[in-house]
């Protein structure tokens, strides 16, 4: 073989060693938890289109002057991203008003409905879908072997999920008793949150259909749920309350996910992996970890959601449920039946196309200013010009939609960076 080519070779391998060696460790942040290799040789991954759509029935006991409604907002959160809030023509023309705020509860965010009076026994309708981005992982790279972390080991910003509250009975000797056994002898946190997930599907399965036929599902807390089994409400708290007592942080999540039919609100959650991250688990369906494609996060619940539940608005036994509607008027609520009547919401996947990691990484950057400025501008008193850009901007998002619907992704970066413009234009 000729010396100069085994140089070149010999050149090319000392340069990717080094690269290797060299490369950063994966954190929880989106752009550096990924695997670092995929992103090196920019590996094509799946880009989902999905949209969430909401109906909102609301009734009134009595009459009632102007008020709020509060209802949950898929957050920016790391594998997903939201590109604009859509109202449907049927919403009642009592809705004036509606703009995107930021929760207390960071990246939370809540879509404010601003409603003029309601007669007493009087109904209406808030009908809106949310557009969002959301790119598929399954979290190939979490560590086969995880040790479980000391307290100080862990951030700081993660500590608050280990509290045990109402509902995550963390402290409870019966839920430490059976985290050891499901534990065993075993020091691998990933085994043990698999097992958490396998455990939570199957145990007294034939008391819960029994449950669930009858209507007889009582509170959704993690020790009941450990007795009688639960809900997918009681499920996500006794995934936590486990994990939890083992000193491994662990919170709930609200999602709208791929099950095909009209829902309320699911309920899954994740846990914090040292020195990687947060990790979906599907308590429900008994898989840990879970893939990013077939849900979208609408809210994650601090121990503060946890004390603060409510009652289900079907199972009327049922209770223990974070919030996801907030209403200011004691005497607004509300009205479901049973998902075919009255309020219901749904995911829809859309689209599905087969990017390059860079490309991907880009198109959420992009799509993130602009929502930003999106949701700054939305529900603010724009007349003239300014009313115009915003009008453009939002006409140019509904293009990119409509872009990526198409698999037209050049499309969509030039559309959203379009509406990115016209945002800037806008002086207030």
């Amino acid at each position: 073989m000729n010396k100069n080519i085994i140089k070149k070779e010999l050149t090319i391998f000392l340069i990717l060693s080094l690269i290797l060696v060299t490369f950063p460790l994966a954190t929880s942040e989106k752009h550096t938890e990924y695997n670092k290799l995929s992103i090196l040789f920019d590996e094509k991954r799946e880009l989902h289109l999905m949209r969430v759509e909401h109906y909102l029935v609301l009734k009134a006991d009595k009459d009632v002057n102007k008020f709020n409604v509060k209802y949950v907002c898929p957050p920016i959160y790391r594998y997903q991203v939201p590109i604009m809030v859509q109202i449907f023509n049927d919403t009642s023309e009592k809705v004036t008003s509606y703009k995107i705020d930021n929760d207390v509860y960071k990246p939370n965010k809540f879509v404010n409905f601003t409603v003029k009076s309601m007669n007493k026994d009087e109904e209406l309708l808030i009908h809106f879908t949310v557009w969002i981005l959301v790119e598929n992982y399954g979290f190939g790279d979490v560590p086969n072997y995880v040790k479980f972390p000391k307290t100080s080991e862990l951030p700081k910003e993660v500590k608050k999920w280990l509290t045990p509250t109402e509902v995550t009975q963390s402290d409870n000797i019966l839920i430490k008793l059976k985290a050891k056994q499901i534990r065993g002898l075993s020091d691998n946190l990933k085994r043990f949150a698999g097992r958490t997930a396998y455990f939570i599907k199957n145990h007294r399965f034939l008391l819960f259909i029994l449950e669930l036929h009858t209507g007889l599902l009582l509170s959704q807390d993690a020790v009941t749920t450990l007795f009688i089994n639960g809900e997918n409400v009681g499920r996500a708290h006794l995934a936590c309350a486990l994990l939890r007592s083992q000193n491994v942080p662990a919170r709930v999540l609200l999602v709208n996910n791929d099950q095909g039919f009209w829902t309320q609100m699911h309920y899954m959650a994740e846990y914090y992996c040292p020195g990687y991250g947060w990790v979906l688990i599907e308590t429900t369906g008994g898989k840990s970890p879970y893939e990013t494609k077939r849900q979208v996060i609408n809210r994650i619940c601090y121990p503060e959601d946890e004390n603060d539940t409510k009652r289900d608005y079907i199972f009327r036994f049922m209770k223990g449920e974070e919030r996801w509607i907030w209403v200011e008027n004691e005497n607004i609520y509300p009205y479901y039946v049973n998902c075919d009547e009255g309020s219901k919401s749904q995911m829809f996947r859309e689209n599905i196309v087969l990017i390059n990691e860079s490309i991907i990484n880009n198109i959420f950057s992009d799509t993130q200013t602009t929502f930003l400025k999106y949701q700054h501008f939305l529900g603010c008193n724009l007349t003239g010009d300014n009313l115009t850009y915003f009008s453009n901007a939002v006409n140019y998002q509904y293009n990119a939609i409509q872009s990526m619907k198409n698999s037209n992704v050049s499309s969509y970066i030039h559309f959203i960076g379009l509406a990115d413009k016209e945002y800037d234009k806008i002086s207030i």
